[in-house]
């Protein structure tokens, strides 16, 4: 059998049972992207404006809602905006780990009602398979997808052997999730999406514990399909859209890289 890795995202596209990885695959082909921005900005005018200069490159915008300390239900509507301007997906990384129940509220309602304009969300499945249950209960009637936190990109990390093992097993079994975070490809049950946070031009690692891999590491040797940068990208003095685009086009040549 061949590894999904070693398939075109056409080609995967084609062939996914989900909806919302089908559209993805499509995003990343028309594109030629595999890079995720996160946003990790904390203000309506900073998210949009970060938006709208790296959207033209992306395939994803990776964003953190409670945060944006002047959240307002217009901010989400000038975001979708950008996302049908530009062709690039929306992932809301909520981390939820809460209980179904709570979860599903968190997810559905309240002030930021993630599942209406967020895409994909992600969760740790430390409290059970039920945490799943419960996103799905609320998102997969608007088409949207979950990814599950089966590794971090942090030193010392404790999402490893068993907890990372238990996590691709949930994925296989539940059709809402449509892959992992993580640094590698998983499983070859099914083909589930693997995004990375932590990449960077250039192997290194910052004062809080985070290790950035380069995108061949993670994309042509480890299996990876997307690539997530936030500081290397719009970090002080960095020209934003230059930078989105070396990027873009270094995580797309590892992909090609390891196509041959």
């Amino acid at each position: 059998m061949v590894s999904f890795s070693q398939l075109t995202y056409a080609q995967r596209g084609k062939e996914h049972p989900h909806p919302l990885a089908r559209e993805l695959f499509a995003v990343m082909e028309r594109k030629r992207s595999n890079l995720s921005v996160a946003a990790d900005v904390a203000t309506k005018a900073e998210l949009l404006a970060l938006a709208d200069r790296v959207g033209p490159y992306v395939c994803v915008l990776k964003t953190h809602i409670d945060v944006i300390a002047d959240f307002d239900a217009d901010l989400v509507a000038q975001l979708q905006t950008l996302a049908e301007k530009h062709d690039f997906l929306i992932f809301e990384d909520r981390t939820s780990a809460a209980l179904g129940n709570p979860v599903k509220l968190q997810y559905g309602g309240g002030v930021y009602r993630i599942a209406d304009w967020a895409h994909i969300t992600n969760c740790h499945v430390i409290p059970g398979e039920g945490i799943i249950q419960g996103l799905a209960e609320v998102g997969a009637p608007k088409g949207r997808g979950l990814l599950l936190l089966a590794e971090m990109s942090t030193k010392g990390m404790l999402a490893t052997g068993a907890y990372t093992d238990k996590n691709v097993e949930m994925a296989v079994a539940n059709d809402f999730v449509i892959g992992f975070i993580g640094s590698r490809r998983f499983t070859e049950e099914r083909d589930l999406i693997t995004m990375t946070p932590g990449v960077g031009l250039h192997a290194s690692g910052d004062a809080l514990g985070q290790q950035y891999r380069t995108p061949e590491m993670i994309v042509t040797e480890n299996g990876s399909d997307i690539i997530i940068v936030g500081r290397g990208i719009y970090g002080p003095g960095k020209d934003v859209a230059a930078e989105a685009q070396r990027y873009r086009d270094a995580g797309w040549a590892a992909y090609e890289n390891r196509l041959k």
